[in-house]
């Protein structure tokens, strides 16, 4: 699914589509037929907005994008360039544009799916109306050899990126192959602790230090050398016997903070500024963990693209102890559900029992055990039997490779129905020029297609959302009774109860509104301003309730300060 949704976010081809490769995902032509009426959509805005035609409309979006995609995206629009003018000219809508450009079509036992207002007369009349047009161009894409979306010149070198940042989920760029880099992308400095030296595997963020880091800094903290007047190690003088620990996050897109900028979605806001980290966000997946509830450790620099503050619960443990410096370790996956994460994610965890510090560990599942594209959604959830054992098998392969001294915090999964809730009848960024799509529309456009990220939550139908979160809280329950029954030898279990849905009701209580803390164009994950109200939130449960998973107070953090300044940065 998540491959997908990159592609179709940042392509500006955007939607929000399931698990897979585009080129066999959903019904109606599911990806393909979405990045296609989003794409037409925009086009057919931007005409309105500058008062042109579609081709300038087109040429100017593409002008838009950062200078290595203009040629491509100018020679795959050419492609399309004489029908989609005679679509738009003959007031067709993108939906049915789409129809007749081959990307949607009607699957046998379906309905035609459609985004924007319906035509005058129906969607069967308009699809009957551009049957000439659609095999016409449907000889044009199959002497060109354009069968599906990522052949199109411009998306497809968009799809070549994605597949190499959906890959696995370890940096790109690690001479030394400890899990550590030195780059900010491709699962680099964003999503772990930077590394202080790619050719010795030895030194990393969370290490014991070696030879006291006299000569080196061998754990990447920044603090290294020889206190003469102490006569010891900085190291040891400072840091020695202060509860060190490091903040990993095992998790999925809620935890990796998933962002769309909304302005990729509005006529009116496109420009070349919205599209200049184009190639950054696009290489983190999408996803922002430099700015997250759990590893967040940057100040947001992005400007309008990410609106809100940023806390987490790394800059609070760093903060409460700078000897944590750079020892963060985001293991967010976008789609990760429990079966995943207990396969291969957690794999990618990078802890050595006994030349690392212990860590706390989040585990933190939303809601992709409950979540699919599916239309029979129900069948295809995790079952608290299954949900058990992944959960076990996890734990066990912690208990296996985390230092002695570790924490895990779990946290359950949200109450997703909070998110129709919020937003039904808000305008989606689609919809914000002419006020014709509301987010009860957008959702039942992903349905219809089956690539909805979601389809027991975001949905119009209240039986299907409380049968959804009724199965979330039965997996809770799972958790709650594997915390109150398991016991392991490296690390204690520890229940985080803040949802959500907590965060909202605080939100709430100072005078703000719900659908103000969820994402603006997905719709299904929380926003900035939300992921640092959460990280404040949860601190606070722990350090009230659990403040051994916090480690002490370092009375060495101004001396710290003092000498080592930023101790390099990240």
């Amino acid at each position: 699914m998540w491959r997908c949704l990159a592609l179709l976010c940042t392509a500006v081809l955007l939607s929000l589509v399931p698990a897979a490769r585009v080129d066999a995902v959903g019904a109606n032509g599911g990806s393909d037929c979405a990045t296609c009426t989003i794409l037409v959509g925009l086009v057919e805005q931007l005409a309105q907005v500058y008062d042109e035609d579609a081709e300038a409309a087109l040429e100017r979006f593409c002008s838009f994008l950062p200078e290595q995609l203009q040629p491509p995206c100018k020679a795959g629009a050419a492609v399309f360039v004489p029908y989609l003018v005679d679509m738009l000219y003959k007031k067709e809508t993108p939906d049915v544009a789409c129809h007749a450009l081959g990307f949607c079509k009607v699957d046998p036992g379906h309905q035609a799916c459609h985004l924007f207002p319906v035509p005058k007369g129906g969607m069967d009349a308009a699809l009957k109306r551009i049957q000439p047009i659609y095999r016409e161009n449907s000889k044009t894409r199959r002497d060109q050899g354009l069968p599906k979306i990522c052949n199109v010149p411009g998306i497809k070198e968009i799809c070549n990126i994605i597949d190499r940042a959906f890959g696995p989920h370890l940096p790109s760029a690690d001479f030394d192959k400890d899990g550590f880099s030195t780059v900010k992308t491709l699962r680099g400095t964003s999503w772990r602790g930077k590394d202080c030296n790619d050719f010795d595997k030895r030194h990393h963020p969370g290490a014991r230090p070696i030879d006291g880091d006299v000569v080196t800094d061998s754990n990447c903290n920044g603090i290294f050398g020889f206190d003469s007047e102490k006569n010891l190690p900085y190291e040891e003088h400072l840091c020695k016997d202060t509860d060190q620990r490091g903040m990993v996050l095992l998790s999925d897109s809620i935890g990796a903070h998933f962002h769309l900028p909304p302005q990729w979605f509005e006529a009116q806001s496109l420009s070349s500024s919205v599209f200049k980290d184009l190639f950054f966000i696009l290489e983190n997946e999408i996803d922002w963990p430099e700015l997250s509830t759990y590893t967040g450790h940057m100040n947001n620099t992005f400007g309008q693209i990410v609106e809100g503050p940023v806390d987490s619960i790394y800059m609070r443990l760093r903060e409460r102890n700078l000897c944590n410096h750079r020892d963060y370790q985001n293991i967010g996956v976008n789609g990760a559900r429990s079966t995943t994460v207990n396969r291969t994610t957690v794999k990618t965890m990078m802890r050595n029992q006994t030349s690392d510090y212990p860590a706390l560990v989040i585990y933190a599942l939303f809601g992709n055990d409950v979540c699919n594209g599916h239309p029979d959604t129900l069948s295809h959830m995790t079952t608290p039997k299954v949900f058990r054992a992944n959960v076990l098998d996890t734990f066990q392969y912690l208990d296996e490779v985390l230092p002695a001294g570790s924490h895990v915090g779990v946290s359950g999964l949200a109450n997703g129905s909070l998110l129709f809730a919020n937003v039904h009848d808000k305008i989606h960024p689609i919809g914000k020029l002419r006020n014709d799509v509301t987010y009860t529309d957008f959702y039942t456009y992903l349905n219809c297609l089956e690539t909805s990220p979601c389809s027991g939550w975001l949905t119009a139908n209240s039986t299907l959302r409380e049968l959804t979160t009724k199965r979330a809280f039965e997996l809770n329950d799972v958790l709650k009774n594997i915390i109150a029954t398991k016991v392991y030898k490296n690390f204690n279990l520890t229940y985080i109860d803040v949802t959500i849905t907590d965060v909202i009701a605080r939100w709430e209580a100072q005078g703000g509104h719900g659908w103000q803390l969820i994402e603006p164009v997905d719709g299904f994950h929380i926003n900035q301003r939300a992921d640092a109200l959460y990280a404040e939130m949860i601190w606070e449960m722990l350090e009230k309730e659990h403040p051994d998973l916090l480690g002490k107070v370092n009375p060495n953090n101004d001396k710290i300060k003092q000498l080592f300044g930023d101790q390099g940065g990240y």
